[in-house]
């Protein structure tokens, strides 16, 4: 097939690179709010070279062929196509709901706006830039050229169209982090602050997920990835306050990997993973890392389409509906 010689390719590269993928696209983290405190990316277009990859877009492909076919012919935008990475990025405190959403990928900017507005949104211009915001103008989406787009809450994006002309770096520390995991993993996310003033106030209606809340208070920062392969391996690190901490957070995660393990016999592929689960500690780090081959993983993926396509399926005649009434 087509895709073998891209994944001959990147099974090459990696070899030669001893695992480094390329660094997060520099574009992207110049738009970065300065003060971002939550920051994740998805290297679509190696995700796509991988055999799950692979899989996982034939299997979206396979359950919405007419949507898709809808949704390009409108926008001229097909995201298993046209999308080659993503940056997502917040600064908001608990509950805030400030988020910005970057794209690198090929746009029909017009053809986007006109689908937009037809369905309601309405457009903007600020600083030479068209937003279209969505009906409630309080999102939007906003093309910095033909291959960068920014989305999020309508500051978020204004503040994006500021940063292009008028830079304001993000912290040397997140961007050694960044670099870190982007150029080692396929997706990663990673919070820059301590989580306990990431996280919402605990529940007191619910002692068990106050009891959780409270064992990773001392959490200062974390991070985790993806890496697709033969084998996918899942990472995880977190900085505590303290080595005791430290030690401490690591019992807690290997005592809650044991019992969701003796609570998932009915769900092997869910057994696999948390069954090859490892915990360490070392100073204040805690480290965590667990595999599921790309059979198992594809084995997971499987079971969601059986109940979404009857959905779909009852959804396009509505979608159908919608060129006609214009």
């Amino acid at each position: 097939m087509g895709m073998k010689l891209p994944i001959l390719n990147a099974a090459m590269l990696a070899a030669l690179c001893a695992g480094r993928l390329p660094a997060a696209d520099q574009g992207l983290l110049n738009l970065l709010m300065p003060d971002a405190k939550i920051v994740a990316g998805i290297n679509v277009d190696q995700a796509k070279t991988t055999p799950f990859g692979a899989y996982v877009l034939n299997q979206i492909r396979a359950q919405s062929t007419q949507h898709l076919q809808q949704v390009a012919a409108l926008t001229g935008f097909d995201p298993t196509r046209d999308l080659h990475e993503l940056l997502i990025a917040t600064n908001a405190a608990p509950g805030g709901k400030s988020g910005l959403v970057l794209a690198r990928g090929n746009f029909d900017a017009s053809k986007i706006q006109s689908a937009a507005t037809a369905g309601g949104g309405t457009t903007m211009t600020y600083n030479g830039v068209t937003l279209i915001l969505d009906p409630k103008q309080a999102h939007a989406v906003a093309f910095l050229d033909s291959t960068l787009a920014a989305a999020g809450d309508v500051a978020s994006v204004k503040g994006a169209i500021d940063r292009q002309s008028t830079p304001a770096p993000i912290s040397a520390a997140l961007a050694v982090q960044i670099n870190q995991w982007s150029t080692t993993e396929d997706a990663w996310g990673l919070a820059a602050a301590p989580l306990s003033s990431l996280r919402p106030p605990a529940n007191p209606a619910n002692p068990q997920a106050a009891a959780l809340h409270n064992a990773f208070q001392n959490i200062q920062q974390a991070a985790g990835g993806v890496k697709f392969g033969q084998q996918i391996a899942f990472t995880g690190q977190a900085q505590a306050d303290t080595p005791e901490n430290a030690t401490a957070m690591a019992s807690v995660l290997q005592f809650l990997g044991s019992m969701a393990q003796m609570q998932a016999p009915n769900n092997p592929q869910a057994a696999a993973i948390l069954s090859s689960l490892q915990v360490t500690s070392s100073g204040t780090s805690v480290n965590a890392a667990a595999t599921i081959s790309e059979g198992q993983a594809e084995q997971m993926v499987k079971m969601q389409p059986h109940a979404a396509a009857p959905q779909s399926q009852r959804r396009v005649p509505q979608r159908r509906s919608q060129p006609d009434q214009r």
